[in-house]
């Protein structure tokens, strides 16, 4: 699910594995009617057992086709503000904390581009300063989105769908660069999740350049019995992940949680990120690091609202 900067790469990574997860749908059972006195009365309808198993292949067909629907959350997010909180934990080798960053975000949607604005540091507001940079990093966005042409805002608009395209032939590796084990039902949150176990499958040859990665890469998914959508993905890095000849190397045991909530009774969005983070960059800089995410306050943008720049918000 790459749907927003994380910032670290290993986010970037896992968050692709998310992209390809989703749910089967139990078909309702139709109830007969009882006959009350004059008027017909429809019983409520009974609960869908969940099945016994669920077949490697028949799990494969449910990813492919549920990638559309994640493509469309991702597509729906942009509707919407939302406040951002990060809080990070730099380690020393031995895995204790030698330092810890808190910084919360708001989110914003300007014509048609997502925006992170910082709001605050270790839960503090920002100085004036700091606050004023944020500002004109925001209002450089307001005008560039303004006076975009017709032709850039075109090639803008085919870029991003040729972006869609590529998430789309990557699920389809997800969906084959796999084993798929059914290990039962879970409920989370109050809702009824079949659980799904994903293994790298011996021979898969990868045809993205992204798919190289997918070996590397084991996970478990909880995938929502009746709204078609993945609640939670669960993924451990199980090999050296190389990034580049010399960016980047994540390590075996890297780990990522993403959860996942229905909003609006229309979308799910990101609820909750937790990252183990073992890399080193550029062959030189160790990095370990645990990032705790969440994310609250979904407001629906309308596009009705009419999005001024800061001198006229002062006015």
């Amino acid at each position: 699910m790459s749907r927003k900067d994380m910032l670290l790469p290993i986010l970037c990574l896992f968050a692709a594995l998310a992209l390809a997860q989703d749910n089967p749908q139990a078909e309702p059972v139709p109830v007969p009617a009882t006959v009350v006195g004059p008027r017909t009365v429809a019983q409520p309808e009974a609960p869908v057992p969940a099945p016994a198993t669920m077949s490697s292949d028949q799990i494969k067909n449910l990813i492919r086709e549920a990638a559309e629907k994640d493509i469309e959350n991702d597509k729906r997010e942009r509707d919407y503000t939302y406040n951002e909180r990060v809080e990070e934990h730099k380690l020393d080798g031995k895995g204790t904390v030698k330092s810890t960053e808190i910084r919360v975000y708001d989110v914003l949607e300007i014509y048609g581009e997502q925006v992170r604005r910082l709001v605050s540091k270790d839960d503090k507001p920002l100085s004036e300063k700091d606050a004023n940079k944020e500002e004109e990093k925001i209002q450089k966005v307001i005008d560039k989105r303004k006076n975009e042409s017709d032709s850039d805002r075109e090639k803008r608009l085919k870029k991003e769908e040729k972006d869609r395209e590529h998430d789309r032939e990557f699920v389809k590796e997800v969906a084959d660069a796999y084993n798929f084990t059914f290990k039962g039902t879970e409920t989370l949150g109050g809702r009824d999740t079949y659980v799904i176990d994903a293994d790298p499958r011996p021979g898969f040859e990868p045809t993205t350049r992204e798919g190289k990665i997918l070996p590397k890469f084991r996970f478990r998914l909880w995938l929502d019995r009746t709204e078609d959508q993945w609640v939670k993905l669960d993924a451990t890095c199980i090999d050296t992940v190389s990034i580049g000849l010399f960016l980047a190397r994540i390590h075996q045991g890297s780990r990522i949680v993403i959860e996942t909530t229905r909003v609006n009774d229309e979308v799910w969005l990101p609820k909750h990120v937790l990252v183990h983070f073992d890399a080193k960059l550029a062959l030189l800089k160790n990095i370990d690091i645990d990032q705790d995410v969440t994310y609250k306050d979904y407001k629906k943008f309308h596009t009705q609202t009419k999005i001024v720049g800061m001198e006229e918000v002062k006015q």
